[in-house]
C-alpha cells in the first residue's frame, strides 16, 4: 500500500509531473549557474524532477483515437491528409538540451552515489526522449552534450542512422537500470520503470526491424532478445502482481481506483483533488463535446467468449443485435463499456448506453469514477503510464516473433492476466493449429509457424490495454497501416423501431425515418440518415461512422513523419522522410 508519507511525495512530484508552478519550471534549466546549484543531492533531485513532464498527460493516454476508439472526428493521420509542417511537428529538442546541461554538470555534486542515481534518471529519460523521436522519425541527430549557440558544427549536424541511435537509447537504458533504486515509487522513476520501458522500447524496434524491411535495418532479433531479458528480469525480481481484488470488477477498479494501486501499476501520472489536480475523463465519455467516443466493432467482435472460444466463430455473429452479442463474453468489455446491468459506481441505477455520447453504441466507462467527478477537468483519478500487464504482454509477444515461445512463457506472463478476469489460460498449439481467420483478415501480414499464437497474443493486447494509447504505435511497427483505411462501425440495428438495449422489457432506443419525431418520452430518438448511419439504411446493418469520408494510409511514407520545413531551411544538412515533398 502507499502509505501516507509515500502519497504526500507523490504529490508534490506529480505537481512538478503536470507542470504547475515550480521555480524549476518557471526558468530555462540551462540558465542556472552550474557553480551554485549541483552541489547536493536535493539539487540533483529537484532538477530532474522538471522530466517528468516528457511523459503523457491524462488526456495523452486515454484520448486513444485510432481504430480501436471511434468518434465523429478524424485525424489528418486517418484521413490521410498530413502534409508537411513548416515547423514544430514534434522536432522539439530542448528536454534534450535540460537533460543533457544537467548530464554535463551533476558530477559537481560531492555525493557520488547521488550523481548515479540521478544520472540514471537523466538517461531514463534521454532514452525515452530518443524513443520517442525514432517512433516518429527514424533517423535523427544524436547528442549527448548541450549545444551552445555559436556551435555552427552542431547546429548543422545531420540526421544519424537509426541503428546508432537505437545502439545509443539501448546504452543509457542500460545505464538507469543499473543505477535506480529497486523499490516501488509509483510516482518515481525506478529500477522496474526502466525494466520495464526498455521492454517496450525494444519489443518496438525488434517488431519494427522484422516486418519493415523496406529500411533494410538489422538485427530485429537482437532487439526482441533484450526486450525478453528486459521483462524476464523484473517478472523474476520485481514486487509486481496482476492485481486482483476478487470482486469480479478487478480490471475496471484498477483504473477508476483514485490511487494507483502499486501492486501493479509501475508509474503513473498523479491527480489530486485537494490540490486541485485534474483531468477531464468522466466528462470526456459522457458528453457528445469530444466527438462521442466508443469501441470499434472490430474490436468487440475480438473479445472472446468467456469460455476461451471465439466470437467470430458463432454463425450469424454479424447480426447480432446489443444484448445478445454482448452475453458470455470475456468480462473484460463489461468492464470496458456498460453493458446491460451497468451502474455507476456507488450507485444501483442501472444504465444503457447514451448515442449522445457515444458515436458507436459501445460506451466507455475505462478510468470512470463516481458521478461527483464529471463536470468538466475534475476528474481526479491517477492516470497509470507504465503497468505490469503490458510487461507479460511485451515478454510473450517478443517471445512469440523470436519463434522461440513455449507454454511456460504463456504460463508465466498471459495466464496471469487473463487469471484476473477468470478466462481460460491461451493454448500455443491450439493457438498454431487453427489460426484465428478473423484476426487473420487483420492482421495479414502475419506468417509462419506461429501464426495463431502471434495473431492471438495481439489480440489479448488490444483488448487488454485498449485506451492506454499503445495502438498507434503498434500498428505501426507492424506495418499493418491497411486496418485504418476500413470503414469504421458500431453496433448492429436491424433497421427503423424500437430498440431493449438491456433486455428489461421496456424501450430504450427508437430509430426513426422522416421529419416528425415521434413523441416518445424518456426513449433515445435517434433519426436515421440524421443522428445515425446503418450500413443498409432501412433495412439495417452495422452503424456506420464518417462512411463519406475517405480514409487513405500510404505505406510508402505514412510510417514515418515529416521534417518540418523550417528545419530544413535551417539546416541543410536534415534529409526529408520517403514520400514527404516539402518542395526543397
Amino acid at each position: 500500500m502507499i502509505t501516507k508519507t509515500n502519497k504526500m511525495l507523490g504529490v508534490v512530484l506529480g505537481i512538478l509531473f503536470l507542470g504547475s508552478s515550480c521555480e524549476m519550471n518557471n526558468l530555462p534549466l540551462d540558465s542556472i549557474s552550474p557553480n551554485t546549484f549541483f552541489n547536493t543531492e536535493g539539487d540533483l533531485k529537484l532538477y530532474t524532477n522538471s522530466f517528468y513532464n516528457m511523459l503523457p498527460n491524462a488526456e495523452g493516454v486515454y484520448n486513444e483515437r485510432v481504430d480501436n476508439i471511434i468518434s465523429t472526428d478524424l485525424s489528418d493521420e486517418l484521413r490521410g491528409t498530413r502534409i508537411v509542417p513548416t515547423s514544430d511537428g514534434g522536432w522539439l529538442w530542448s528536454d534534450l538540451r535540460n537533460i543533457n546541461y544537467f548530464l554535463v554538470n551533476s558530477h559537481r555534486c560531492p555525493d557520488n552515489k547521488a550523481v548515479m542515481k540521478y544520472n540514471g534518471v537523466a538517461r531514463f529519460f534521454r532514452a525515452y526522449f530518443y524513443f520517442e523521436k525514432v517512433k516518429r522519425f527514424g533517423d535523427v541527430p544524436w547528442y549527448s552534450e548541450p549545444i551552445e549557440p555559436n556551435d555552427e558544427k552542431g547546429l548543422k549536424k545531420g540526421r544519424d542512422p537509426r541503428t546508432l541511435i537505437m545502439d545509443s537509447i539501448l546504452v543509457d537504458i542500460d545505464y538507469a537500470i543499473a543505477n535506480l533504486p529497486a523499490e516501488i515509487r509509483v510516482n518515481e522513476i525506478t529500477k522496474w520503470t526502466a525494466l520495464a520501458l526498455k521492454s517496450r522500447i525494444c519489443l518496438f524496434e525488434g517488431t519494427f526491424r522484422k516486418y519493415h524491411t523496406e529500411f533494410n535495418l538489422p538485427n530485429a532479433n537482437r532487439f526482441l532478445d533484450e526486450a525478453i531479458s528486459a521483462a524476464d528480469n523484473l517478472m523474476r525480481n520485481g514486487p509486481y502482481v496482476i492485481y486482483n481484488d476478487n470482486t469480479g470488477k478487478a480490471y475496471q477498479n484498477l483504473f477508476s481506483s483514485m490511487d494507483a494501486i502499486p501492486s501493479e501499476v509501475i508509474l503513473a501520472r498523479n491527480f489530486d483533488d485537494g490540490l486541485q489536480v485534474y483531468h477531464n475523463l468522466n466528462y470526456y465519455t459522457m458528453t457528445a463535446s469530444y466527438g462521442r467516443p466508443g469501441l470499434e466493432k472490430r474490436l468487440v467482435n475480438s473479445y472472446l467468449m468467456k469460455d476461451g472460444s471465439r466470437f467470430t466463430d458463432i454463425a450469424g455473429y454479424e447480426k447480432m443485435g446489443f444484448y445478445e452479442e454482448i452475453q458470455n463474453r470475456d468480462p473484460r468489455l463489461s468492464q470496458t463499456i456498460r453493458t446491460p446491468g451497468y451502474t455507476r459506481i456507488g450507485e444501483t441505477t442501472k444504465l444503457v448506453q447514451e448515442f449522445g455520447a457515444t458515436v458507436t453504441g459501445y460506451q466507455l466507462i475505462k478510468y470512470v469514477t463516481e458521478r461527483k467527478w464529471d463536470t468538466y477537468a475534475k476528474s481526479a483519478n491517477d492516470m497509470p503510464i507504465f503497468r505490469y500487464a503490458e510487461v507479460l504482454l511485451n515478454y510473450a509477444e517478443a517471445k512469440a516473433e523470436r519463434g522461440t515461445i513455449v507454454q511456460e512463457d504463456i504460463d508465466r506472463s498471459i495466464k496471469h492476466i487473463r487469471d484476473r478476469v477468470n478466462m481460460p489460460n491461451m493454448d500455443v498449439g491450439s493457438a498454431n493449429k487453427h489460426p484465428d481467420p478473423y484476426q487473420a483478415e487483420i492482421y495479414s501480414g502475419v506468417t509462419g509457424n506461429n501464426k495463431g499464437i502471434i495473431l492471438e497474443i495481439r489480440r489479448e493486447r488490444r483488448i487488454e490495454l485498449v485506451m492506454e494509447s499503445f495502438r498507434w504505435d503498434d500498428i505501426m511497427r507492424w506495418k499493418a497501416g491497411s486496418i485504418l483505411t476500413k470503414q469504421f462501425k458500431g453496433i448492429y440495428f436491424p433497421g427503423t423501431g424500437s430498440f431493449d438495449l438491456d433486455n428489461d422489457g421496456t424501450t430504450d432506443v427508437v430509430i426513426y425515418e422522416g421529419e416528425t419525431k415521434p413523441d416518445i418520452k424518456n426513449v433515445q430518438l435517434l433519426k436515421l440518415n440524421g443522428d445515425i448511419t446503418l450500413e443498409y439504411g432501412n433495412h439495417g446493418g452495422n452503424i456506420l461512422i464518417n462512411p463519406h469520408i475517405e480514409k487513405v494510409f500510404d505505406e510508402n511514407k505514412d510510417y514515418l513523419c515529416p521534417i518540418p520545413i523550417s528545419e530544413r531551411l535551417l539546416n541543410p544538412n536534415l534529409t526529408q522522410n520517403p514520400g514527404w515533398k516539402d518542395g526543397l
